[in-house]
């Protein structure tokens, strides 16, 4: 399992693709399967953990030198234990695209899950270098968004461990908004729409590097105290009290946004979420049944006036049967199945043409 080198593994705080990486390696090892963690230092799993830089770089993310090197020593450590007589069956990349640029370097198959989304730029990457890995993509929404020359494998959400977060009926009357503080996220949006609906807004999540002025500029002057409250970054238990305690998880997106945890973490609280119709928000929200897909903020604000309608139990029963960590590891077990046969097939193939060769 190669995971990003920016954030440890299970992440304290924000890390999407962390807790992915996470919840699947517990997983595969709870079931017996042997794996090896490589991550960022301070990394924990049951699984075999390898951190192979000096320091996680979260200030970092996305800067080609730290990735490259990451995975450079990932590969050859890698390539040893094929040496060594004890190769590994299969590698499970997360971690952006040096990996997937340098597959064809690796004896052994690689899968690979695309967590973001297909950006114009993008195309060209993976119509060039994604047939290299047997790739991955984590919503339906995702699959649809990528170029006619990159073939997608699969389709495998991110897994959720729903058992582990708490069904609360009773809700507050407060509303909350969680995330990056980014534009595309619409924090700004879920101002208006708390408004609009004469309801508090919680706000939390991250200012991440570069999201200053942002919100400097378009969120903290309506930080009140009594309409809008500011929490910050929230994980663990934090995170599963402030998720199942409001009346609706705000969604306003304006971005193709690949997934979306957030709104399954919140369902699985019972909470219901109101979302504008982008991305994965379309295949997550079923509409009238766990939330509400919604054109605009005054829209969000009609919809919070029907939050009655909406049952906490089948909020949850809509994400434990499409996203529950389970089911997502046995999804992930055929994909490796699948890029075992086809590096078979590849080299039966190379076999064959030596042996023509030959004659």
């Amino acid at each position: 399992m190669l995971a990003p080198p920016w954030i440890p593994v299970p992440a304290s705080g924000y890390g999407g693709i962390e807790s992915v990486v996470h919840q699947l390696t517990e997983q595969l090892a709870a079931r017996g399967h042997g794996v090896t963690l490589f991550a960022a230092p301070g990394s924990r799993s049951s699984a075999t953990v390898r951190s192979l830089l000096e320091h996680a770089y979260p200030d970092a993310i996305g800067e080609p030198p730290y990735e490259a090197d990451h995975v450079a020593l990932a590969m050859a450590e890698i390539d040893d234990a094929r040496a060594s007589g004890a190769p590994f069956d299969v590698v499970h990349d997360h971690s952006g695209f040096t990996a997937v640029a340098m597959a064809d370097r690796l004896a052994t198959p690689m899968v690979h899950t695309i967590h973001g989304p297909f950006e114009p730029r993008l195309g060209g990457f993976y119509g060039r270098h994604g047939h290299k890995a047997v790739l991955v993509a984590i919503s339906p929404a995702q699959r649809r968004s990528a170029p006619g020359d990159v073939s997608i494998s699969a389709v495998v959400p991110n897994p959720l461990a729903v058992d582990d977060w708490p069904l609360v009926r009773d809700k507050g009357r407060h509303l909350l908004w969680l995330g990056r503080m980014h534009e595309t996220k619409g924090p700004h949006r879920a101002i208006v729409a708390a408004r609009m609906a004469d309801r508090t807004l919680v706000l939390a999540g991250p200012v991440q590097t570069g999201q200053e002025r942002f919100f400097a500029e378009q969120v903290e002057p309506h930080i009140d105290g009594s309409g809008v409250h500011y929490v910050g970054e929230v994980g663990g238990l934090a995170k599963q009290r402030v998720l199942s305690g409001a009346a609706a998880l705000l969604m306003p997106i304006r971005w193709e946004e690949p997934f979306g945890m957030v709104m399954v973490e919140a369902l699985a609280c019972g909470t219901p979420v109101i979302a504008f119709p982008e991305g994965a928000a379309r295949n997550i929200v079923i509409d009238g049944i766990n939330g509400f897909l919604v054109e605009d903020e005054h829209a969000m604000a009609v919809a919070v006036g029907r939050l009655a309608e909406i049952d906490p139990a089948a909020c949850r029963a809509s994400v434990h049967r499409r996203y529950d960590v389970d089911g997502v590891t046995s999804a992930y077990e055929r994909v490796y199945l699948t890029a075992l046969r086809q590096a078979a097939a590849r080299s039966g193939m190379r076999e064959a043409r030596r042996e023509a060769l030959a004659r």
